[in-house]
């Protein structure tokens, strides 16, 4: 069972009408960048039968993590790596949220509101890692490591959010070609 203490707010975000606002101008901005079926259908990983979101989401955060392990166990020799992959991972953010907007559309009310903090919080952490590749570029390493780590801490908060979405609400594109597997006789 989820502990209430995470259940609450999450429940609480979902049926927040004070988000409407903020679900209204994130529609109308994603339906300005995301005028195209097609592009949209790419974006929602159509093509590959489910959705694209989660597996972009490797790219940036897989990154970063790698980053803050070369900070911590790499010394200062692997602070250049750690540099290129913190660039890295703000590059992919693009790609991954052009994914999750066009997920997000396709959302419902309550997952809509939670989407809308998903994304504010998962900006925080991009911002963050974004300062943090700006410290580093200026040699304020381990202003740039606290920076990503205080980033790290929020993307784990909206990995959470967007976990909530995919796997509670289970928003994403999904082929019904990919149902329920048929039940297999029992092993003799």
């Amino acid at each position: 069972m989820t502990p209430e203490w995470l259940v609450r707010p999450l429940r609480a975000i979902e049926g927040s009408p004070e988000l409407d606002g903020a679900v209204g101008a994130l529609a109308r901005l994603s339906g300005g960048l995301l005028r195209s079926p097609r592009i949209e259908g790419a974006l929602r990983g159509e093509a590959l039968g489910h959705a694209l979101h989660p597996l972009l989401t490797d790219f940036p955060l897989g990154a970063w993590l790698s980053a803050t392990l070369l900070d911590v166990f790499g010394g200062r020799p692997a602070r250049p790596a750690a540099t290129g992959l913190v660039g890295f991972g703000l590059a992919m953010t693009v790609p991954t949220v052009a994914a999750g907007l066009a997920e997000w559309r396709a959302a419902g009310e309550a997952p809509r509101r939670v989407g809308v903090v998903h994304a504010a919080v998962n900006g925080a952490a991009t911002s963050l890692y974004a300062a943090s590749f700006v410290a580093r570029l200026r040699g304020r390493h381990y202003r740039g490591v606290a920076l990503a780590l205080a980033g790290g801490s929020a993307a784990w908060v909206g990995g959470y959010l967007g976990g909530h979405l995919s796997l509670v609400r289970k928003i994403g594109t999904a082929d019904p070609s990919y149902g329920p597997a048929p039940a297999r006789p029992p092993l003799s």
